[in-house]
């Protein structure tokens, strides 16, 4: 668990469907135009990603203090010159970009510790070895203390002594969207953590073993989901 409070109170899971071969277009302006310039407006860039397992889909976390300055930081920013300078190269590389969730901590102490050092600077291409794995779970009604509980007791201790341990725990952001020109997934109840794998070699682990999540079940309205995310060169999450 983080042992300052978390970086943020509100995150977007944002998974884009790129045209076929783009993602590799994308990613360079994404990294050199819309990182600093994003932050300028108070929001973080937790971290960038290429889903291992679709190759045209880019996946990126950004985090907000509240939703109230997730408008605004939105506002200034898709309002502000980097956006109308980039956005049609941008946009020209995406099929979809609508499929958002938005999530909380499910308590202060699960939700992501500010990054211990610092984003590679532009121009950085060098990625690193590790994986992150973001794990969803859809549920048939909203995360309630008793999922929490049951997670905390019996799901978090066999993933830890596979050397997936949880890094942060969510659940679905309720209040409504305070920027509908960006869409958001509504009518869903996720309880999601976030893993970090230091190579690939711990995610097989994990995947071998099925058993950790049999506890949930009773909870699930569908199956797992899981999203293998290899960082991009300037993800501050790695």
């Amino acid at each position: 668990m983080p042992s300052q409070p978390p970086c943020c109170s509100v995150l977007e899971l944002r998974q884009y469907t790129l045209h076929p071969g783009q993602r590799d277009v994308l990613i360079p302006l994404f990294e050199r135009a819309f990182i600093e310039s994003q932050e300028a407006t108070g929001m973080h860039l937790i971290g960038q990603f290429r889903d291992e397992d679709r190759p045209d889909r880019f996946v990126w976390l950004r985090g907000f203090r509240d939703m109230t300055s997730r408008r605004d930081a939105l506002s200034a920013f898709y309002g502000g010159p980097a956006w109308k300078e980039h956005r049609s190269a941008a946009n020209a590389t995406m099929q979809d970009s609508d499929n958002v969730l938005l999530l909380r901590p499910v308590r202060p102490d699960t939700g992501l510790a500010h990054a211990g050092a610092p984003r590679p600077p532009p121009g950085s291409d060098a990625r690193p070895d590790s994986r992150v794995e973001m794990t969803l779970c859809y549920l048939k009604a909203p995360a309630d203390e008793a999922l929490a509980a049951c997670f905390e007791q019996h799901v978090r201790p066999v993933l830890t002594e596979l050397g997936a341990a949880p890094k942060a725990l969510f659940q679905t952001e309720p209040a409504e969207n305070t920027f509908p020109a960006l869409p958001v997934r509504t009518g869903e109840h996720v309880f999601a953590w976030l893993t970090m794998l230091p190579d690939d070699g711990h995610l097989r682990r994990r995947a071998v073993s099925k058993s950790w999540a049999e506890p949930l079940r009773p909870w699930l309205s569908a199956p797992l989901e899981h999203l293998t995310l290899a960082p991009t060169a300037r993800s501050e999450l790695r």
